[in-house]
């Protein structure tokens, strides 16, 4: 096979790396667009070496971690360059789909644009969401992992399209996913501990169906079915849309399993056995027990019928519900689909004629094309579509948020705020903060000598283009610049500051002098030398007596004592004021900064008794009644609220 080299040492923003997490194995493709389409450049496939994934979703997250690792390691030693992202999908047993509807009523007609599409798509992924808890856990997170709108109204008529429209009022249906957000976080912590961040991030069966059927041919009623190893996901598509997607937690996996229990295997021996039964005649394999048996396809094929029958009842019935019938047509993808007979099988369950059921592979060309892969191979069925889903902007971004330029990592629960964003995205509120430098406490002569450290440079957070506070809504499309805060230095004081600090010519350590220029030594009783010690006051001299019978003696006049000129006195400093505010209720004096600067909200933050490094729920800032942001300025006789929200 041969490989396409790219120049370079890191990936390039055009080049496309897919990541297909599945049940049974890992495929890493690398591509780019070119004229319409994905070039695919090359394609890397690593198995389990043991069950790490159930139903989909990942169990053991180091093992799969280190598997991802491998792929991308044997794809940038072919490449010759470094993968620094990836383009993956979702799927998994707790994969939950709902519909949603929302309208838009616009105050006079005009031309419609982009920003109000993303509002009201956005509206109409709210409405799904609301429906799904719907008597369900309002607390858990949700991860919104895409949608689809199936159709668009503009004031009352069907469209397949609003941009560039004009109206009073538009609506539009959509179908939306989600995922619990323990899900998603595994899939992220899978590829942060392969040094990956993700690209992208879209559903499994959307992917699988923008890679088997172009959008031509979604007029027709078409259903898509990729059988992995640990799911089948689902796709339906009629009039130009994709009307409904889910999935069924049967799949590959069961044939395996049933090939464990009939031949008294281990999975990979098991899945080595049904691997073969589509290219050989006899199946020779070793048991546990250390025995090599030889049995014929037949025989093998016997021992799965009833888990292949099963899988393909538990899809047809999945296809007719979300249909609501059988399709027009019907195409297999994924691993799964190569087993014997499951064509005729799910033609026969489905009530369709076998010739209007078929292996996917056939349309990959209208998307994607390579010099180096064979790609009509239904096992790339995934991977393939992740590519050009990202690749020809095929997944549904306008509720997708930017974070510095990358997609955001994007739970739904309500509404949401910038903090709410950064913390999914693994911010911290020493992030927003920062930490002043560390400051050093003297005790010169009995008292208290500080030095500051220097205070950390503030977050700046901007939204479109505008300073935004950590508590604003965020809103579909926005594109958010975040750059964390910078933490003080620690302050480190020689001994000539002190001496001009406190404008004498000497500081002792243990009656010690200390050199003027090494850094002080903290921790213990430093003095000058200008303080005496204490003494009895001293008493006038007393007139003596003159002795008896001596004569007296004329005084002479003595010059006027001189008196020494006093040193002029300083002018004194302007006292320092301090300020007084209320922190939760509580009342608080807050000396004056020394170099002046004010206080913020953010200065509070450690006086609160809240510890931030270990938050379990949303913390309220307020000033005087109204929500708060880190950098505001405080004034004197402020209310300050920093609490946990009730």
């Amino acid at each position: 096979m041969a490989d396409t080299k790219v120049p370079g040492g890191v990936q390039t923003e055009d080049l496309i790396y897919a990541l297909d997490v599945g049940t049974r194995s890992v495929i890493g493709m690398v591509g780019r667009a070119e004229n319409g389409r994905v070039r695919v450049l090359a394609v890397e496939k690593q198995p389990h070496p043991k069950r790490a994934m159930l139903d989909g979703q990942i169990e053991d997250i180091a093992q799969v971690s280190q598997v991802v690792g491998q792929v991308t390691r044997r794809l940038e030693e072919r490449m010759g360059l470094k993968l620094e992202r990836a383009c993956v999908a979702a799927a998994g047993r707790a994969l939950r789909t709902e519909q949603g509807h929302g309208t838009l009523e616009l105050s006079e007609p005009g031309k419609l644009g982009e920003e109000q599409l993303g509002q009201l798509e956005a509206s109409a992924v709210a409405a799904a969401e609301r429906h799904l808890r719907e008597g369900e856990d309002q607390e858990q997170r949700l991860f919104l992992v895409g949608y689809t709108v199936t159709q668009f109204l503009l004031d009352g008529y069907p469209m397949i399209s609003l941009l560039g429209h004009t109206g009073r009022s538009i609506e539009a249906n959509v179908v939306a996913t989600f995922l619990p957000g323990e899900v998603v976080d595994s899939l992220y912590a899978v590829l942060r501990e392969a040094g990956l961040e993700v690209a992208s991030l879209t559903l499994e069966p959307i992917a699988a169906l923008n890679a088997a059927i172009p959008a031509e041919l979604r007029l027709l009623n078409l259903a898509l079915v990729d059988i992995g190893a640990g799911t089948s996901d689902i796709a339906i598509c009629r009039e130009g849309s994709v009307v409904g997607y889910t999935m069924a937690t049967v799949a590959g996996d069961e044939i395996t399993e049933a090939l464990m229990r009939s031949y008294l295997v281990d999975y990979r021996t098991a899945e080595e056995m049904k691997a073969a039964l589509g290219r050989n005649e006899k199946v020779t394999f070793t048991d546990i027990l250390g025995m090599e048996q030889t049995c014929s396809a037949e025989e093998v094929l016997a021992a799965t019928a009833d888990a292949g029958q099963a899988l393909v009842d538990e899809v047809a019935a999945r296809v007719l519900e979300l249909n609501g019938g059988a399709p027009s047509a019907l195409f297999l993808a994924g691993g799964g689909s190569k087993l014997s007979s499951l064509r005729e099988k799910m033609a026969q369950a489905l009530g369709m004629d076998p010739r209007r059921v078929a292996l996917a592979g056939a349309h990959f060309k209208a998307s994607a094309f390579s010099d180096a892969v064979e790609l009509e191979d239904p096992e790339y069925t995934t991977p393939l579509g992740i590519a050009v889903s990202a690749g020809l902007g095929l997944i549904s971004d306008s509720y997708r948020i930017l974070l510095n330029g990358r997609p955001a990592k994007l739970f739904r629960n309500g509404r949401l705020t910038l903090l709410d964003l950064l913390m999914m995205n693994g911010y911290g509120y020493r992030d927003l903060l920062g930490r002043n430098g560390k400051s050093v406490v003297l005790d010169v002569d009995g008292k208290r000598v500080v030095f500051h450290g220097e205070p950390s440079q503030p977050a700046v957070l901007v939204v479109n283009g505008a300073p935004a506070r950590p508590s604003d809504v965020i809103h579909a499309g926005d594109k958010i610049q975040f750059i964390p805060a910078q933490a003080g230095v620690d302050r480190k004081v020689l001994v000539r500051e002190v001496l001009e600090r406190l404008d004498v010519a000497r500081l002792l350590a243990d009656g010690t002098p200390l050199d003027p220029d090494q850094e002080v030594p903290v921790g213990i009783r430093l003095t000058t030398g200008t303080v005496p010690p204490a003494r009895e006051p001293e008493q006038p001299p007393t007139k003596p007596e003159p002795s008896a019978g001596a004569a007296e003696l004329p005084l002479r006049a003595s010059a006027p004592p001189v008196r020494q000129p006093e040193p002029p006195a300083r002018e004194p400093e302007p006292p320092m004021r301090a300020m007084r505010l209320t922190l939760n209720d509580r009342e608080l004096w807050l000396t004056p900064k020394p170099d002046g600067s004010p206080y913020y909200l953010m200065d509070l933050l450690e006086r609160s008794g809240i510890d931030f490094e270990h938050l379990d729920r949303q913390v309220r800032l307020a000033v005087n009644g109204q929500s708060g942001a880190f950098q505001q300025v405080l004034r004197p006789g402020d209310r300050v609220e920093i609490r946990y929200e009730t």
